[in-house]
């Protein structure tokens, strides 16, 4: 089994920063995908942000600019530095990882969700 534990949300005023973190652990061979999705009312969570193994970097247009993810990839942990935040980026954040476990079987996994609350 693998785990993703996130940390790192919080109140911050509009224009603050905040830094998010997710840590990978367990069965895990290699990972692919890691990145942070958000939670849509009534739809499929969104991309933010997503990094691969291989370094290609992509975001969502909404978040360019202002937005940063990097990767540990020997510690399997990602990160998502968010400046010039906006009342509109709050939402419940959701780290993701596309990993192959030992077993060289493919799973995509999701954390617990960590909130982001952007509010004077």
């Amino acid at each position: 089994q693998v785990q993703l534990v996130e940390s790192g949300g919080g109140l911050v005023q509009p224009g603050g920063s905040l830094t998010l973190s997710c840590a990978a652990s367990g069965n895990i061979f290699s990972i692919n995908d890691m990145g942070w999705y958000r939670h849509v009312p009534g739809k499929q969570r969104e991309l933010v942000a997503v990094r691969t193994s291989g370094g290609t970097i992509n975001y969502a247009d909404s978040v360019k600019g202002r937005f940063t993810i990097s990767r540990l990839n020997p510690d399997n942990t990602v990160y998502l530095q968010m400046n010039s935040l906006k009342p509109e980026d709050t939402d419940v954040y959701f780290c993701n990882a596309h990993v192959i476990d030992r077993d060289y079987v493919v799973g995509d996994y999701w954390g617990q969700g960590t909130q982001v609350t952007v509010s004077s």
